[in-house]
């Protein structure tokens, strides 16, 4: 084989659509996982500075916080050893499809691992669905804080006091009802959503959301993928099963046949 046969070769043995899905799972889950971590850090500074300025009453909220970056960690850490496992479970699987016909042969442990990774994508896939809906509530909750301050500069708005025009965190359950101050209002409000805390932070969660949201686009592909993969190697498993079948049987075939005529010379 030349050169260029065997890079056709190998181009035809690369899983494209798995390759696709890895590439698309680490964006979202390093968007979720960067934006998200800054995004909480932010969060917390902007409470400490405005909203809850003793250390006592968001005590509890700080080490909610910092347990979820270190739940981050975990997360990318998990799903980096996880798409480079699905991506090599892909490759195996092309090979195996695309050796049906020769002397490949799939196994009972090969095609349980396939099916085990169905199983643990399908959960994956619930579970981020949750971490996809639970990242939109800051981005909700920012959303409508910005859209106050929006409000207050809009000439439009014809406004008689804005100091009348409060957020307060505390009806979200973010921090107890005994902060201090516990919300802002009027100028207080305008300069908390200009400060660079506010910006950041808002903007940052919204690129979670959508890192969250491309990670369970991203699993509901590799769910397609696992389950066409492990159907092809489950028919791949019948065909060779059919094929050892039909090999016995040939050879019992010929074996009778000689057997019957060395009968017939010997009564000759």
């Amino acid at each position: 084989m030349g050169c260029f046969e065997c890079c056709i070769k190998c181009l035809g043995g690369v899983p494209y659509a798995s390759l696709v899905a890895t590439i698309l799972c680490f964006s979202g889950v390093a968007l979720f996982c960067g934006c998200g971590h800054v995004a909480l850090t932010g969060t917390l500074t902007i409470l400490e500075n405005h909203f809850s300025k003793i250390t006592t009453d968001h005590a509890m909220l700080t080490d909610i916080i910092q347990l979820m970056q270190y739940v981050i960690y975990g997360i990318a850490s998990f799903f980096f050893l996880y798409g480079i496992i699905l991506l090599a479970e892909g490759f195996y699987t092309t090979s195996a499809v695309k050796e049906l016909h020769n002397e490949f042969k799939t196994t009972v442990c090969g095609r349980c691992i396939s099916g085990m990774f169905v199983f643990l994508t399908y959960i994956l896939g619930i579970a981020w669905l949750g971490v996809f809906g639970f990242s939109a509530v800051p981005v909700f909750l920012f959303y409508n804080m910005w859209s106050t301050c929006a409000a207050m500069r809009s000439p439009v708005a014809n406004l008689t006091s804005i100091e009348s025009i409060c957020v307060d965190v505390r009806q979200y359950g973010i921090i107890p009802w005994n902060a201090t101050p516990g919300k802002a209002c009027g100028s207080t409000l305008g300069d908390i959503c200009n400060t660079s805390e506010f910006y950041l932070s808002y903007h940052l969660y919204i690129v979670a959301c959508a890192g969250a949201g491309a990670t369970v686009i991203a699993l509901i592909h590799y769910l397609m993928i696992l389950s066409a993969n492990w159907a092809y190697l489950k028919d791949a498993s019948h065909l060779h099963a059919y094929q050892d079948i039909k090999m016995k049987e040939e050879r019992e075939l010929q074996d009778i046949q000689s057997r019957s005529k060395e009968c017939l010379n010997s009564y000759s």
